[in-house]
């Protein structure tokens, strides 16, 4: 299987990585207008020192994966398992449909993109061939 896979070019990226990329930067943008638009969880507003960690740390995967950097896939993977813990753990504990086919949904979507990822690491940490 190692066998079969090609390095990267200079500059080339995945496809698993690009669909990664705009994925953080969706959530990036969601989180952005949530914080601004002074939304509130639970009857509280979360604290402004949690909305700039995760912000920063967003937007530093997102360079990550724009530039097809090891770390920043591996960390949107720990990101998706646990997505797909949670999704997973949810799932039997839905107490109606909607709430079953949304968990499913996200655990669905999060195990494509972890499994098509994987490959893509394994091309991103290839030593070039001689």
């Amino acid at each position: 299987m190692r066998e079969s896979l090609v390095p990267l070019a200079d500059g080339e990226r995945p496809t698993a990585v690009t669909v990664a990329f705009w994925l953080t930067v969706v959530l990036l943008a969601a989180n952005a207008v949530l914080a601004f638009s002074g939304y509130e969880l639970h009857g509280k507003k979360p604290p402004a020192s949690g909305e700039i960690v995760f912000t920063v740390l967003m937007a530093f995967m997102a360079w990550g994966l724009w530039k097809a950097r090891y770390w920043a896939v591996l960390g949107l993977q720990a990101l998706l398992a646990l997505g797909m813990l949670g999704a997973g753990l949810s799932l039997p504990l839905a107490a109606d449909v909607t709430s079953a086919l949304l968990a499913a949904a996200i655990l669905i979507a999060c195990g494509t993109l972890f499994w098509f990822l994987v490959k893509a690491m394994a091309r991103i940490q290839m030593p070039e061939r001689r």
